[in-house]
This record gives structure tokens, C-alpha cells and sequence, in this order.
């Protein structure tokens, strides 16, 4: 699969092959999903354990990269459908730039754009994408993340507190 390259800008500068990206540390778009539930609960999913970085680990709902030609907000709800099983509208909240290297090899370095939407339906997620999920209250996800950093992703460590203030400017507004 082909992921889209892009500057610090995000100005595509070409596209590379998902695994080469990683390999090399290229910079490249990605986005981020988060869900919640009207009670205010944001969606985890526990990423498959055969994936080829960070599985077994806790994150958001849906993270992935648009491919060439395909548009970010359409990516985003294709992908969400794909792994979790539902479809819902998402908004664009907020982007940011991330690096991460992991013991495998790899490196994540991502021009991460972050949807926020809501679901109060079942949730029926890909198996060979999921391996687990649930809904919990934010305050309890920021306190397992300071007690157990290790069983989250390193992106949802970075992005997490970014979506707490994204979701407190909401409510003063």
C-alpha cells in the first residue's frame, strides 16, 4: 500500500510504500479517529497483537493513512467502518506533528490529522485489526496512562492529552 509523503507543512512531496515509510523515517499524512459515546466515554481498541508495531496496545479508536488520491476525511470514515465496524459524520478537530522510533526498527513520523465523532451503537471490530475494546471515561484513561504507560501507544500518549484540551475548548465555548 502506498502512503502519501508530505512536508512539515503537509505539502505532499510523493508517495512510498507503507513499510519503507516506516522504515526510513519519512515523513508522512496519517490520521487519528476518537470516538465517544453520549455519556462523554472515548472509545479504546486494543490493537491486534499481529501487528507489525504496537500490538497487543491500547489506542484510539482508528488510526491509519489516506492513499494517494483519496481525500482525508473520506479515508478516515472508510477506515473507521473497516476496523470497528460502524460508520458515523467526523469533524476535523486538530493536527500535529509526531515522531517515534520503536525497538523493531520502525519509526512513526506522522503529520497526524485528528477526527472527533460520536457513536452510541454497537461496535462489531475487525479481529485482524482489533483485538479488544470498551469505552471509558476519560479521566480513568489519563490516570491508566500515567499508572501503565507501557500498555498504550506511544501516538495515543501524545495525542491524548491534545483531545482533552480540544474537548475542554468545546464546552467553554
Amino acid at each position: 500500500m502506498d502512503i502519501i509523503l508530505v512536508n512539515e507543512k503537509d505539502e505532499p512531496t510523493g508517495t512510498s510504500g507503507k513499510l519503507e515509510a516506516h522504515q526510513q523515517a519519512l515523513l508522512h499524512r496519517a490520521f487519528s479517529v476518537f470516538i465517544f459515546n453520549k455519556q462523554g466515554e472515548m472509545l479504546l481498541q486494543k490493537r491486534a497483537t499481529e501487528k507489525y508495531h504496537s500490538g497487543g496496545l491500547w489506542t484510539n479508536a482508528c488510526c491509519s493513512h489516506p492513499r494517494p488520491g483519496e481525500s482525508l476525511p473520506e479515508a478516515a470514515e472508510k477506515r473507521l467502518q473497516e476496523e470497528m465496524g460502524f460508520s458515523v459524520s467526523l469533524k476535523k478537530a486538530f493536527d500535529f506533528i509526531y515522531r517515534v522510533s520503536f525497538d523493531n526498527g520502525l519509526t512513526e513520523y506522522e503529520f497526524d490529522h485528528v477526527y472527533i465523532g460520536y457513536h452510541n451503537g454497537k461496535v462489531y471490530p475487525d479481529p485482524a485489526e482489533v483485538s479488544d475494546h470498551y469505552f471509558n471515561d476519560m479521566e480513568d484513561i489519563g490516570k491508566a496512562i500515567k499508572l501503565h504507560p507501557h500498555h498504550f501507544t506511544e501516538w495515543f500518549k501524545i495525542a491524548f492529552p491534545k483531545v482533552e484540551e480540544y474537548i475542554a475548548s468545546l464546552s467553554v465555548n
